[in-house]
């Protein structure tokens, strides 16, 4: 009785994979045409993407100036032209639910690494806004997060500056992005006001003469000289000396007001006016 069975098992599975055999290799043939097509769109998707890649770069780094940014930035759009191509080439052959599948995936994915990688994404935002907009470019003398140092090095997550004491400070893109910044490289002259005090029995014409022909005397980077004087505190009258000086050298702003103050301390000695002190120092 058992025998007799399992030839005919055998027959009847033999005969339906067969006919599920013979269906696919119709299938197969029907599809051949949409695969041959969805190859070639995969293979100039790809060659457009080396094409898209080279002149992102060159495009960007004219833009940027910057070899990373412009390095990124092409992988990026080289990336998304072959993500295109795949999709295309799905589309082609009918795996729509495919497609969907993989952008969900995508999606999921990069929100997941978004909330993982939140602070390292936030400083590579911040320092492809900063490559495009460039606040400042290396060499610059800037003040940011309470340093005031020189631009040694602009990456995509942080920026490295140099302090005047000679250290080597690196901030996060992040905290420059997110934080006021003075540039002091991008102004031509800087002004520099003075705040003295002089007694109330002072001549203020041979006064202000006196510190007009000092400041003269110290050289042509000096300008627009003005003075204000701001109130009255008996005995003492408060006077403000404002002037605007080359901003060009780093050091150029210390300098000049050290000079400044020496020399009109001098002055006002040599005149027998009292002597006088520099309590602050203001810029602008």
């Amino acid at each position: 009785m058992t025998a007799y069975f399992i030839p005919m098992d055998i027959t009847h599975w033999t005969t339906l994979i067969y006919s599920k055999l013979e269906r696919w290799l119709q299938a197969l043939i029907k599809m051949l045409p949409n695969m041959i097509l969805a190859f070639l769109v995969i293979a100039v998707g790809y060659l457009i993407a080396k094409l898209v890649r080279r002149l992102s770069y060159s495009v960007t780094l004219r833009i940027s100036k910057s070899d990373s940014v412009s390095s990124v930035v092409s992988v990026i759009l080289q990336t998304l032209a072959i993500v295109f191509s795949f999709t295309v080439a799905l589309d082609i052959l009918r795996l729509e639910k495919a497609v969907s599948s993989l952008l969900a995936g995508v999606g999921i994915i990069g929100l997941a690494l978004g909330f993982a990688f939140q602070d390292l994404s936030s400083n590579f935002i911040s320092g492809l806004y900063m490559a495009f907009r460039r606040p400042f470019e290396i060499g610059d003398k800037v003040e940011t997060n309470a340093f005031i140092g020189t631009i040694l090095k602009i990456e995509l997550r942080s920026t490295t500056l140099k302090t005047t004491a000679g250290l080597h400070v690196i901030i996060p893109n992040k905290d420059i992005f997110q934080k006021p910044i003075i540039n002091y490289s991008r102004s031509d002259n800087r002004r520099v006001e003075l705040d003295f005090t002089l007694p109330n029995t002072t001549d203020l014409s041979v006064a202000e003469s006196a510190i007009r022909k000092a400041l003269e005397e110290i050289g042509s980077d000096i300008s627009e000289l003005e003075f204000y004087y701001t109130g009255i505190e008996d005995p003492k009258i408060k006077l403000t000396v404002s002037f605007r000086i080359d901003n060009s050298e780093p050091k150029g702003f210390m300098t000049l007001r050290h000079k400044a103050i020496l020399a009109i301390h001098k002055i006002l000695g040599e005149h027998e006016i009292m002597k006088i002190t520099a309590p602050a120092n203001k810029t602008a």
